[in-house]
C-alpha cells in the first residue's frame, strides 16, 4: 500500500524505525517505547491515561496521532481492497 504525502509526513513526525533503537521496532519518535505497547494496553482494556502514566516519555499528542494514523491506514486499506 502506498501512502499519500501527508500520511508519510505524519508517520515521520511521530514514529521511528531505526536498527539502532530497539532493533528496528517501530517506536514513538524520540523514545524507546514501541507503538505495539499502546495497542497492547488498549487491547487489554487499559486506558490511554494508564498507558501515558506508565510511559511518561510519550506525550498525549503523540499517542493520539498514532491512533489516528492507525485508523486512517486501516480504513484506507479496507476501502482499497473491498471484499
Amino acid at each position: 500500500m502506498k501512502f499519500d504525502e501527508q500520511t508519510t509526513q505524519t508517520v515521520d513526525r511521530f514514529i521511528t524505525c531505526d536498527a539502532e533503537v530497539m532493533s528496528g521496532t517501530p517506536v514513538f519518535k524520540n523514545t524507546r517505547v514501541p507503538i505495539k505497547n499502546l495497542i497492547d494496553y488498549l487491547e487489554d482494556g487499559e486506558t490511554l491515561d494508564e498507558f501515558l502514566e506508565d510511559f511518561p516519555s510519550v506525550s498525549r499528542d503523540q499517542a493520539i496521532k498514532v491512533l489516528e494514523l492507525a485508523k486512517e491506514i486501516l480504513l484506507t486499506h479496507i476501502y482499497a481492497n473491498p471484499h
